[in-house]
């Protein structure tokens, strides 16, 4: 029996509210009532007997996270620092304190400052792969409130390419190692970094193949032989020595209505656009972009000649105007 009455009269329970191994509780009652109260709290609050409050603050697991795993990613001074700024804007809360609401808070206050939802949302994301790897590591055990978050309603990026005559008034434009950036990334799809960091040893019978990838995957490209004789200047070693900011600044200079934070990206999708107009294969694209899935791929699908065509033969005109 939990509650038991002792010979002076009064009440003891003895429990183990959390199971026959967990911990023994036994306390004595001069009233039955109270023995009978303290019982039925106990029983109520059987989870967190035994559990200790965890006083630890977010910027606390940020330094274990950097010791045991951040420091071996390949950007992980970016993602230290977008960590940091993330925990100083929720205001470096105890984890027994950090929960949804404290996350409902933050995103609305974002928000009314005027960053952009996918901003948030990539910041949630990176926060909460923090709290995963560490419990992987079994330095953090509690609940990830992340989780079960709905995430914000995104809006959809605005795309742009470069036309012909674009994209030949930015190669005059440009000289030496810049030059050679831009023929590249045109010609491949790829990304500033990938390009920039190209080495000599990565450029091999009419194909480059990409080491500096966004998700760490290879992949290769292949390329003309008349490319592969302009870039390809020295068998091993960097091959361009170039700068972010000033070939930045060079694209803007030809291409003035540029949307937010598409400088140099705007390469990428000048190739993978025009790949689509000269009919390109849509699985073809994702595997020389390296996209993940399909679906990253697909917001250049309307672009290819071919295009839901179907809507003009299949309507009930048939591509007429009458019947």
């Amino acid at each position: 029996m939990p509650i038991k009455k002792l010979d002076d009269g009064r009440y003891i329970v003895d429990i183990r509210p959390t199971g026959r191994n967990g911990k023994r509780i036994r306390r004595t009652f001069s009233k039955k009532t109270e023995a009978i109260a303290f019982e039925r709290y106990t029983l109520s609050h059987a989870g967190k007997i035994g559990k200790d409050i965890d006083r630890r603050t977010l910027n606390d697991l940020l330094e274990l996270w950097w010791m045991y795993h951040g420091i071996t990613l390949k950007n992980a001074e970016i993602e230290h620092r977008q960590l940091t700024n993330t925990i100083a804007d929720l205001g470096n809360p105890q984890l027994s304190r950090f929960n949804k609401l404290t996350l409902l808070n933050y995103r609305s206050a974002r928000l009314m400052k005027g960053i952009a939802a996918a901003t948030i949302n990539r910041d949630l994301y990176r926060l909460s792969g923090m709290l995963s790897a560490l419990s992987k590591l079994e330095f953090f055990c509690g609940e990830n409130p992340i989780n079960g978050l709905p995430s914000l309603k995104e809006n959809r990026a605005e795309m742009t390419f470069l036309s012909h005559d674009e994209i030949k008034k930015l190669l005059h434009h440009l000289t030496g190692d810049y030059k050679l950036v831009a023929l590249l990334c045109i010609s491949t799809g790829a990304r500033w970094d990938e390009a920039a960091t190209l080495r000599g040893e990565q450029v091999i019978n009419g194909r480059v193949t990409f080491l500096e990838t966004k998700n760490g995957k290879t992949r290769t490209v292949p390329i003309s032989t008349e490319l592969q004789e302009l870039i390809k200047t020295k068998p091993t070693g960097r091959l361009f020595d170039v700068v972010y900011n000033t070939f930045r600044y060079q694209i803007k200079k030809v291409k003035t209505d540029l949307p937010r934070g598409q400088a140099t990206h705007v390469l990428r999708h000048t190739f993978a656009s025009h790949f689509m107009m000269n009919g390109g294969n849509i699985v073809a694209l994702q595997e020389i972009l390296g996209h993940a899935s399909i679906q990253q791929t697909m917001i250049y699908a309307h672009l290819s000649p071919d295009y839901m065509q179907f809507a003009i033969t299949l309507n009930p005109l048939r591509g007429g105007v009458s019947l």
